[in-house]
């Protein structure tokens, strides 16, 4: 199994290409089986994510072509053809739904568009149980009849199809927005969704929904209204810059001092991180080609934070947070929010030397000057990053084990910070 070894103490100084994001490329692959005609999507990140949930659409019956530039090639993602003429299997097996979440979200597509689909509860990170009452809640108010079978969930759209309805989440869930927005595009009638996740792949979702057909007003806010259409036609459409990889790459730059430009960044998409990270000495600007990130000499300072939904601060970067407040000059306090499980990296980063205690969801660090290098374990893709970027700034050697989990979410995560200074490589197994 491949590893990650680097030598810690460098500056990043230099520019670092900011991929398509993940969180919004997965779901848009899921609207091409809301179609018969093809849906072109590009800037589309080469992540071992894309690929599982490419396996996933080919099963049932989605064409997929990728276009230009091939792994490791400078320049934009990939652009990708996802073509779902005919629908050949509405089943989600498990031996695939089982290695990504957000595979199970085919489920609103398919019950949409073939008025039945048979998906096996889902796999992923072990961030916390994360149930599937919300989609089904959802789906049920839609019409859909659903039953729990050995495992899978079977739904059956009523005569017709599925009918439009008012939703009212009880809780904020991207997840559901996204299937609940995908399955309404092809409802009889109009549905409203109440308490639905604002989150930018949201909107990249909804507006390629749009340009595929969709009527859909409310944008970006709270309550999203879709009334329903026949049929979905073909669009191209672009998947927005990774805000995660951003966060993630600004916080690394914090953590070792330097100069880094985060190319093609869209600061609007994070600002309740960037002004965390400001409140912490690091100096932000926005330019026009992305967010310039600087940390020259000053110390870093200790800042209390607490996870949200958008436009909150993302608890896909919390980790990363985490990470840096090692090195803070005091005592921080992060309170996770969003998922029960989501401080396994704590004591992997206490391999380094970090101070570190948790009382259920508080965490509360104190920052030391120096961490150590050592020898770590992924446990999540996001936690993965955190003790990459805790080794940049560590003293000595630090190899990080278990590294398929940055694969999943992370586009050549070496090369980009080796090209700014930092002493790392990925070493096969």
């Amino acid at each position: 199994m491949d590893r990650i070894r680097l030598i810690g103490g460098n500056e990043l100084n230099g520019e670092i290409p900011i991929s398509g994001a993940k969180n919004a490329a997965l779901p848009l692959m899921i609207a091409s089986l809301l179609s018969d005609e093809p849906l072109v999507l590009q800037n589309v990140p080469r992540l071992a994510d894309v690929k599982q949930l490419e396996r996933i659409l080919e099963n049932h019956g989605v064409d997929i072509a990728v276009h230009g530039r091939r792994r490791g090639e400078e320049g934009e993602g990939q652009r990708m053809t996802f073509h779902a003429a005919d629908i050949v299997d509405t089943t989600a097996p498990y031996d695939l739904v089982s290695k990504m979440r957000a595979s199970f979200w085919v489920i609103g597509p398919l019950l949409a568009r073939c008025h039945e689909a048979r998906v096996s509860l889902p796999g992923g990170c072990a961030i916390g149980t994360r149930p599937v009452d919300l989609f089904l809640f959802g789906l049920k108010a839609l019409g859909a009849e659903i039953d729990i079978d050995e495992g899978y969930v079977v739904a059956r759209a009523p005569k017709g199809g599925l009918v439009g309805a008012h939703i009212t989440f009880p809780k904020v869930s991207v997840g559901a927005t996204h299937t609940i927005l995908m399955a309404a595009t092809l409802a009889r009638g109009t549905t409203v969704i109440d308490n639905a996740a604002q989150e930018p792949e949201i909107t990249n979702v909804a507006e390629c929904l749009v340009a595929m057909g969709a009527k859909i007003s409310g944008i970006g806010t709270r309550t999203l209204t879709i009334e329903g259409v026949e049929r979905l036609h073909g669009a191209t459409v672009d998947v927005i810059p990774d805000r995660i990889e951003t966060g993630t790459f600004a916080m690394a730059a914090a953590m070792t001092g330097g100069n880094v430009l985060l190319k093609g960044a869209r600061p609007e998409h994070l600002q309740a991180a960037l002004d965390t990270l400001a409140r912490t000495g690091v100096a932000l600007s926005v330019e026009p080609e992305g967010l310039r990130v600087r940390r020259n000499g000053n110390g870093i300072q200790p800042v209390d934070v607490e996870t949200d939904p958008f436009p909150g601060f993302p608890t896909d970067l919390q980790a990363q947070f985490m990470a840096l407040m090692t090195m803070a000059s005091g005592t921080s306090h992060i309170r996770e929010t969003i998922f029960e499980n989501r401080y396994m990296h704590v004591a992997e980063l206490a391999r380094f030397g970090a101070d570190i205690s948790v009382d259920g969801q508080l965490a509360t660090v104190r920052g030391k000057a120096q961490l150590k290098g050592a020898q770590v374990m992924a446990t999540d893709l996001r936690a993965s990053v955190s003790l990459v970027i805790a080794g940049l700034a560590a003293k000595g050697e630090t190899v990080v084990n278990r590294i398929y989990h940055l694969d999943r979410g992370f586009e050549r995560l070496e090369e980009k910070l080796g090209r700014c200074g930092a002493e790392i490589e990925r070493v096969a197994g």
